[in-house]
């Protein structure tokens, strides 16, 4: 009478399995995960897909608005699909030691046993076929740039966009595709950046709101080193490809506000100062400014800034004088301290203008030095001023 071993050549038939650099894995891993909202609407959104197709490994995270996509070469020859708990997979990898890993992948049950060269762990998956599609983006439209741009135009408008929900087209980056250039745009209501590169142009004007959470991915798995990236876009989608990491997003579907009716045309007093001394003043003094307004104010004259705060509410105060180059009435003008200062930290220009027109009328900050390719325009809208002289 015949006798069988239960389940040993089933298990070896249906078990696929690769190996790959444990770091290799977790710094791809770092790069998407970004995407995992903490407790999605849908569970399956708290794992990554796992595809490995020969030695292809194809890693994606969702969150059903953006889509980050990663593929690592392994040592495989098999094709096996599963989606793995992405919390529980990165705490295990990164408290390993940088080594070969195996990784077994059951195809019947969706197990995941991890191999180092002296432990195992086991991991439940779950079904590859629960995990939503990505989008697909019709590419009726695309241009190629570099990453360096690209960059500049995120770093330069991203702290800008407004977090108010209630506001979603300010929660993005306008983008408006020229032939002969493209402008960056980003307000909260308070401040506003309007960023133009003419390096990134096409033949076929366009305008978008992009999410700020897909150009915060973005921004973060960029490589230091200058490499192309491919960017499509269709009505709803739009689709960025560099090195091995690929990311899709659903465009914010809003009409984003009138911005250039915002900025005041006519400035005639214009302080040019130098902008760390400005920043290092700024901050200093907003330590004395009122927890909840951050007002500061400004007294310009011809050869002299003068920046003070009180904090009416512990009789606080602190006043500093800097040089500036001031043409134009003597005024005073009252700013919010946290907004200047990041406006400030984000240029990497040595000296400023700021263009005032009335104490009551924006601000505008002008970078006196420039990339090629580039112009920055910075507006803040001024806050009125307490009765303290």
């Amino acid at each position: 009478m015949p006798t069988f071993v239960k389940n040993q050549n089933f298990q070896k038939i249906t078990e696929m399995k690769l190996v790959v650099s444990s770091s290799e894995l977790v710094k791809n891993l770092s790069n998407i995960s970004g995407v995992i909202a903490p407790n999605p609407l849908v569970p399956i959104l708290e794992n990554f897909l796992f595809e490995l197709e020969k030695s292809t490994l194809t890693i994606t995270a969702s969150d059903m608005q953006t889509v980050m996509v990663s593929e690592v070469t392994v040592d495989s020859s098999d094709t096996v699909s599963v989606a793995i708990p992405a919390k529980l997979l990165m705490d295990t990898l990164r408290s390993l030691p940088d080594q070969p890993i195996t990784i077994n992948i059951s195809k019947d049950t969706f197990g995941v046993e991890i191999t180092t060269s002296n432990g195992r762990f086991k991991i439940a998956g779950e079904n590859p076929l629960d995990f939503p599609k990505a989008p697909q983006v019709n590419r009726n439209f695309n241009i190629e740039l570099d990453s360096h741009p690209l960059a500049s135009a995120i770093n330069n408008t991203l702290f800008a966009t407004s977090t108010d929900d209630l506001r979603p087209a300010m929660t993005g980056v306008f983008v408006d595709i020229q032939e002969d250039s493209t402008t960056f745009v980003a307000t909260d209501g308070h401040r506003l950046i309007r960023y133009r590169r003419e390096d990134i142009k096409s033949a076929t004007p366009t305008t978008m709101i992009l999410p700020r959470k897909a150009l915060n991915l973005i921004k973060s798995s960029l490589p230091s080193e200058n490499v192309p990236v491919v960017t499509e876009f269709s009505n709803s989608n739009a689709f960025f490809s560099f090195g091995n990491i690929k990311l899709i997003c659903r465009l914010i579907d809003e009409r984003y506000p009138d911005y250039e009716n915002v900025i005041p045309k006519t400035n005639p007093n214009k302080m040019t100062i130098e902008r760390s001394k400005f920043l290092s003043s700024l901050k200093r003094i907003a330590i004395f400014s009122n927890k909840t307004t951050h007002q500061i104010r400004l007294k310009i004259t011809a050869t002299e800034l003068t920046i003070s705060a009180e904090d009416l509410d512990y009789s606080n105060e602190a006043v500093e004088k800097i040089d500036c180059e001031f043409a134009g009435e003597d005024m005073e003008i009252g700013f919010n301290a946290k907004f200047l200062a990041e406006m400030l930290s984000n240029l990497g220009s040595s000296t400023v203008t700021l263009e005032l027109s009335m104490p009551n009328r924006a601000g505008l900050i002008i970078p006196a030095d420039k990339e090629e390719n580039e112009d920055i325009l910075m507006l803040v809208m001024p806050v009125m001023l307490n009765s303290y002289s």
